[in-house]
């Protein structure tokens, strides 16, 4: 259901956002603007709702995915209140944030982030890893991982946490700048149990950057991820430009089939650019049923 103001080919590595938006100049935006199907304020969003079987789950588990908030100068405190809002009606069991919380561009003291996350709450926690913006933004993480632990948020740094019998989650640092730990990630959920055999408890794996996913050792039962916009301007006869990927449209939004179950969100804010076109942000409700 849309949300208001008030409320496949590989490509290889497609070109970055920053590179975009300098090549595209503005020839590429005035084409964009003068079009006015499809564009897409940065308020604009919708809430999505997704159904998927997870082996190892025994109960239905619904969650809340936010990722790409980018707080910073197209986004305010404003917008995540709402964006905050959406997620309580969903009553979920579960929130998880999937990274670039805050914009490289993020100017303000954290404040409003801790006012508005400490109003999320969920039977399985609030859960969240970082993105890149995160990292550029705070060379020295210790503000942002305070308010963050201060807003009750569990932070997933290359670990892995029972929130349930029958659940385990794990996540990773930022694939790109940060440093991100696979093995450790995936060791220490099979500490907890979730080693991908018979009975063990599901295991839902968080990273940024779905890049990650051809690189994973072993395949989790679940991978929830962000990072690329869905490309975020989507033009007409050529699609996505940008997608801050290695692999190009590959992972570019919605379910991965191969090379395990994935999910990767479009997001909810936007960065280069102040819009969307033919790409609307989402907040994305996923109800994971046993399999």
């Amino acid at each position: 259901m849309p949300v208001g103001e008030a409320g496949t080919a590989d490509r290889g590595n497609l070109i970055s956002r920053r590179d975009f938006v300098r090549s595209a100049g503005a020839v590429g935006v005035a084409t964009v603007l003068l079009t006015a199907k499809g564009f897409q304020p940065p308020r604009l969003y919708q809430v999505t709702e997704h159904v998927r079987p997870v082996r190892g789950l025994r109960q239905r588990t619904r969650a809340a995915f936010l990722t790409d908030l980018h707080l910073g100068p197209y986004l305010d405190e404003e917008d995540l209140a709402r964006w905050v809002s959406s997620a309580i009606d969903l009553e979920p069991d579960l929130v998880l944030l999937g990274g670039d919380i805050v914009d490289s561009r993020y100017r303000g003291d954290l404040t409003g982030l801790v006012r508005q996350l400490s109003r999320l709450t969920a039977p399985l926690g609030v859960h969240a890893v970082l993105g890149n913006h995160d990292h550029s933004r705070f060379r020295r993480l210790d503000p942002l991982l305070e308010a963050l632990d201060a807003a009750g948020v569990r932070l997933l740094l290359n670990g892995s946490e029972r929130v349930r019998e029958d659940l385990v989650l794990a996540g990773i640092d930022d694939l790109r700048v940060g440093r991100p730990d696979v093995q450790a990630a995936l060791g220490s959920a099979e500490e907890l149990g979730a080693a991908g055999t018979e009975g063990d408890p599901a295991l839902v794996f968080l990273s940024h950057n779905p890049d990650v996913i051809p690189e994973m050792p072993r395949s989790p039962d679940l991978l929830l991820a962000g990072h690329t916009h869905g490309g975020q301007v989507r033009l007409p006869l050529i699609g996505a430009v940008v997608t801050s990927s290695r692999y190009g449209r590959r992972y570019l939004d919605g379910w991965v089939r191969a090379p395990m179950p994935a999910f990767v969100s479009r997001g909810l804010g936007v960065t280069g650019v102040p819009f969307r076109y033919d790409c609307p942000a989402e907040l994305v409700h996923l109800v994971l049923e046993p399999a």
